[in-house]
């Protein structure tokens, strides 16, 4: 993780930068402000584009290896579904929650961009129009896979890939296996590439902040408290929501199996890596008592299907960029939105700021100037570590609820 930590120390440098060379034309140069931004921008255009780069190609990859795994449901039919149905509803509840406190709170309306701001301004204003129910239909069916991909149709690509996936997962292994193989290391290629293109963040860091305080002054650093503030709020109401179903279903067990896994929480949580704790939690997990059968299905599906408080943040941040550019996304919208996230975020690995390409195709299909995340990554890392750390008490409640109610719970805890 000394990487991760390069990184956001990286990142820091150049918010430092950005604000003393943005500062520098907004007090002495303001006249050239305006020329300033437009060009310093740039470097965050740079960063975006190579996100949107990368995004079918992960989107199309995960998913269809995900749901072509899932073929092993057929030995544990029962467990493969109550997982599934868990993971389906904390989903659904974490971006709802999201949801709800960013329109509730409203923590881009402290300050305001203006459409122009961005490189794109044009085509973004004429994409804010609202969905027709042919727009939609025309949304979620391609016509082409290969126009998917160029345009980033990531709704498109979701539905040709589960498609896909399931055509897979009902071959013999015999016929999909080298297909499956050979899709997984391209998934596992292109999130090493998010690796290195993070590397990239900095340079786009730079950009955006240098070109808003050069036009806007120290506004922006008003907005990061309160989006802080505000996104530690929704996430202890999810912490909250967990924990009261998980001691539904576990009783006064909950509270040793929070003891067994504080350590994976406290990794996750440092290390912004929820995947970096795998290891321990299966670990962890086994001597509170889950059958290991269990854990060794339940617990790799749910870092590809059961990221809650990366699922909470996507909706969370989306309508934030929204509302700092101040695009108003009626309910439908919104709702659909949810709906979207729901689908595209399956299979993407709980690796760090792996929600932040999910967050940046989502908002360019909204009309949501995907230049706005590079605003937020200055206080990502903040975010990340709290988000890892949900994700990893999230895929614990799961794995020891399906246990329990498959009554393969040991109440006595085991010993490894």
């Amino acid at each position: 993780m000394k990487g991760q930590n390069k990184l956001f120390f990286a990142i820091i440098i150049a918010l430092v930068l950005g604000i003393g060379a943005g500062a520098l034309v907004h007090f002495k140069y303001p006249e050239n402000a305006e020329d300033f931004s437009k060009n310093i921008k740039l470097l965050g255009t740079i960063f975006i584009r190579l996100v949107q780069m990368i995004i079918a190609p992960l989107v199309f990859t995960t998913l269809v290896v995900g749901i072509a795994k899932m073929s092993d449901m057929k030995m544990i039919g029962r467990v493969g579904t109550k997982a599934m149905l868990w993971f389906l509803t904390a989903s659904l509840v974490s971006l709802m929650i999201g949801l709800v406190f960013v329109n509730w709170l409203q923590p881009g309306h402290v300050i305001e961009l203006d459409l122009t701001d961005t490189a794109s301004a044009n085509e973004l204003i004429n994409t804010t129009k609202s969905f027709s129910l042919e727009d939609f239909v025309s949304h979620i069916f391609p016509r082409s896979l290969f126009e998917a991909f160029a345009t980033n149709e990531v709704l498109q690509i979701v539905v040709f890939s589960v498609m896909f996936g399931v055509a897979l997962a009902n071959m013999g292994d015999s016929y999909t296996k080298p297909v499956v193989n050979g899709l997984n290391i391209i998934a596992h290629a292109i999130l090493k590439m998010v690796g290195y293109i993070m590397w990239v963040a900095p340079l786009g860091v730079f950009g955006a902040i240098a070109a808003i305080v050069a036009t806007k002054g120290f506004d922006i650093f008003t907005v990061y408290a309160v989006y802080l503030r505000d996104f530690f709020l929704a996430l202890a109401v999810l912490w909250l929501v967990l924990l009261i179903v998980g001691y539904m279903i576990l009783g006064n067990r909950l509270f040793e199996l929070l003891r067994r896994i504080k350590e994976p929480l406290l990794i996750a949580f440092s290390t912004t890596s929820s995947e970096a704790v795998f290891p321990k939690l299966v670990e962890e997990l086994e001597r509170f008592g889950c059958n290991n059968k269990i854990v060794s299905f339940t617990l790799p599906l749910g870092y590809s299907f059961n990221l809650d408080g990366s699922m909470m943040y996507m909706t969370f941040a989306s309508i934030f960029i929204a509302q700092i550019y101040g695009i108003d996304m009626s309910l439908g919208e919104q709702i659909v939105m949810l709906l979207v996230l729901m689908l595209t975020s399956k299979g993407i690995a709980g690796v760090p700021r792996a929600s932040l390409v999910i967050i940046v195709a989502t908002c360019s299909m909204f009309g949501i100037p995907p230049e706005g995340i590079a605003l937020i990554l200055p206080i990502d890392h903040f975010c990340d570590m709290g988000r890892s750390m949900t994700n990893v008490l999230g895929n614990a409640l799961s794995t020891s609820a399906v246990s329990k109610w498959e009554g393969e719970l040991d109440n006595h805890g085991g010993e490894l």
